[in-house]
């Protein structure tokens, strides 16, 4: 499974990642990536960026070294509301959001509380795709979660970095994949890269989504093409202009 572009990538301003654009965007272009989401963490993380940085995030050309940067953060869930760690008029502007839940801005519940924290992200209309949801210190109802997903045409990650650094992963993330392919939603592989050597590194992520039977036509990163058709969908502002 060959894809285009990273949608999931950490640079310094996330206060626990190690590279800047140019690094991670020489990577990129390296590994003969189209597309690269810089999507730092949002401002309730331990380190995160300031509200400002995002918004001044429209100083980044939208191409570098031959590679489309995409303006993105990787939002934190705040509560069972969905509540994200920036405000809307940040949001509305920026190319891709995610939505992760995380230990440090949302204690981990029971079930019911975490599913509820998840599809009430999903069902925020700025978020584009909720990353690691096959996250083991987060349980939830995995069946309730791809069917709002795919409801509201929203897309779940798997994410392979969690394969290291989230014990139990597999056996989580691999329910997330079967359900995924069984309800037809829309798959983003992600590397969650903190240091920019880490840049397009899917494999686990690729080996698990083919054994569940997840085809590269589910996958929305397979092409940069899929990407801006799927962001101009959504009414990200930069795509509906491009159309």
């Amino acid at each position: 499974m060959r894809l285009a572009a990273d949608l999931h990538v950490h640079s310094l301003a996330s206060g626990h990642a190690f590279s800047t654009v140019e690094e991670i965007v020489r990577v990129a272009r390296k590994k003969g990536l189209e597309m690269l989401a810089l999507t730092d963490h949002g401002p309730a993380m331990p380190g995160g960026a300031h509200e400002y940085y995002f918004g001044n995030l429209r100083i980044l050309p939208s191409r570098l070294q031959g590679v489309e940067i995409l303006r993105g953060v990787e939002a934190n869930v705040l509560d069972v509301y969905g509540r994200l760690d920036l405000p809307e008029g940040y949001l509305q502007r920026l190319d891709l959001v995610l939505a992760g839940l995380h230990t440090p801005c949302l204690p981990p519940s029971d079930k019911d509380c975490n599913t509820l924290a998840m599809i009430n992200a999903l069902r925020n209309p700025y978020v584009d795709i909720v990353v690691h949801p096959g996250n083991p210190e987060f349980p939830v109802d995995f069946a309730e979660v791809v069917r709002v997903a795919t409801a509201e045409g929203k897309a779940l990650e798997l994410n392979n970095s969690s394969f290291l650094v989230r014990k139990g992963s597999w056996e989580f993330c691999t329910e997330v994949a079967r359900l995924a392919r069984q309800f037809g939603t829309l798959v983003s592989i992600g590397s969650d890269a903190h240091f920019s050597a880490d840049v397009g590194n899917f494999e686990r992520a690729v080996e698990l989504a083919q054994a569940a039977g997840i085809s590269q036509e589910q996958v929305l990163n397979s092409s940069a093409q899929r990407v801006s058709e799927f962001l101009a969908a959504r009414g990200k502002k930069r795509f509906v202009e491009k159309r």
